[in-house]
């Protein structure tokens, strides 16, 4: 494996307006692709509309107008996109994570883990199934916000190296966000990378961001704190593999990861 570049998008939403959320990533993603050529952009959880609980009122499809245009900027960037949507397939709606590269062969993961207290689990189906993407030779394993609580379904026994959390984390549990993080890049021996929005959204909940990277350590490599962020952040694949092979926990690690 080379080096991985990944950037990290942490903003404001606009509520409900796939329009202007389009626009506004537009100049995010145009501005750090000319300044730091990532490889990987990551942006947060539902990025076109804010985390909505009337997904019939404002879902797209995998043919919709977002879905388009994270091809057509994936392309014109030469970089793979990442980040979730409302996505409504056969009469039933996924929180829908678009794994997005540039030759437009679009994969995704639907959220296992659907946010009750919110009544998610009511409005939307959950994921069956955990996807690994490839990308420079490195495996990806993409996770959508409530999914970080669940250390059996984020396991993975040298299964990948990098793992991501995309979110609408809400400030009032923001100090779970911080701690569990780090936590999976530990007990997982890979990167972590986490991406949250700040601002408040239509339902007056509040998002402090802290969007983040770890190193399989847990080390902090950044962090957003609590304002606009569009950094970049490069993981290095040579000191990844030599941990792996001087301190190879994961051999001994208890098989109790969901596989389906």
């Amino acid at each position: 494996m080379r080096d991985l570049t990944v950037s990290l998008l942490q903003t404001t939403l606009h509520w409900l307006d796939p329009a202007s959320n389009r626009a506004h990533f537009d100049d995010l993603i145009g501005d750090v692709s000319r300044r730091d050529r990532p490889d990987l952009i990551v942006m947060p959880e539902m990025f076109s509309t804010g985390f909505t609980m009337a997904p019939a009122d404002h879902a797209e499809s995998m043919d919709g107008e977002t879905v388009a245009w994270m091809r057509l900027v994936a392309r014109d960037y030469g970089v793979t996109l990442c980040g979730s949507l409302v996505i409504e397939v056969n009469g039933r709606y996924f929180n829908r994570l678009i794994w997005m590269p540039p030759d437009g062969d679009a994969g995704w993961y639907d959220k296992r883990h659907l946010f009750r207290m919110a009544g998610e689990h009511e409005h939307y189906s959950a994921g069956t199934e955990r996807r690994i993407f490839t990308l420079n030779e490195w495996r990806i394993c993409p996770l959508v916000c409530y999914d970080l609580r669940f250390p059996a379904w984020s396991r993975g026994i040298d299964a990948f190296d990098l793992q991501i959390f995309v979110a609408n984390w809400p400030a009032a549990r923001s100090s779970a966000w911080r701690a569990l993080l780090p936590a999976r890049a530990i007990e997982n021996q890979s990167y972590v990378i986490g991406v949250n929005r700040i601002g408040v959204d239509g339902n007056d909940v509040k998002y402090s961001g802290h969007s983040a990277a770890f190193d399989y350590l847990g080390h902090v490599l950044i962090d957003c704190v609590d304002q606009n962020c569009a950094e970049s952040v490069r993981l290095q694949a040579a000191p990844l593999d030599r941990y792996r092979t001087k301190f190879p926990a994961w051999r001994d690690a208890d098989r109790i990861y969901i596989e389906d």
